[in-house]
């Protein structure tokens, strides 16, 4: 069995920017004999349902993850010089997980400006049980 993990994987759900099908990274994971695989898409969640599924049925473990649009700025400020930046954040645990969700959740209702953001200011407040 390999020790290798891919950590930074987009699937189907990152839009216009993934290729990945959920069932064919895991199956290909699997048969590389990887312990683990994630996913990290692009400011959504949508695919963690299928995903952790898919995995269970291979015997791998699933490790949720996100890639966030982190914004120079508050969210608030909606100016063309708020820059967004990449970050990968993955659960390492139930809190973890339950702070990807509230993350993804605020980039949709408070931060969104013509993709899902999160500022500082709000990833200070839930980093438990994350790794950046």
């Amino acid at each position: 069995m390999s020790n290798f993990v891919h950590l930074h994987n987009h699937t189907e759900f990152s839009l216009l920017d993934g290729a990945a099908k959920i069932t064919d990274l895991v199956s290909k994971a699997a048969n590389l004999g990887m312990p683990a695989v994630t996913i990290s898409d692009h400011g959504n969640m949508f695919g963690v349902p299928k995903f952790v599924t898919t995995c269970q049925k291979k015997g791998i473990k699933a490790i949720v993850g996100c890639e966030f649009y982190i914004t120079a700025k508050p969210v608030t400020d909606k100016g063309p010089d708020n820059k967004r930046f990449h970050q990968i954040l993955l659960a390492k645990n139930k809190i973890g997980y339950k702070n990807l969700i509230k993350l993804c959740s605020y980039g949709y209702t408070d931060g969104f400006y013509y993709k899902p953001r999160i500022d500082k200011e709000i990833l200070l407040k839930h980093t438990e049980g994350l790794i950046a």
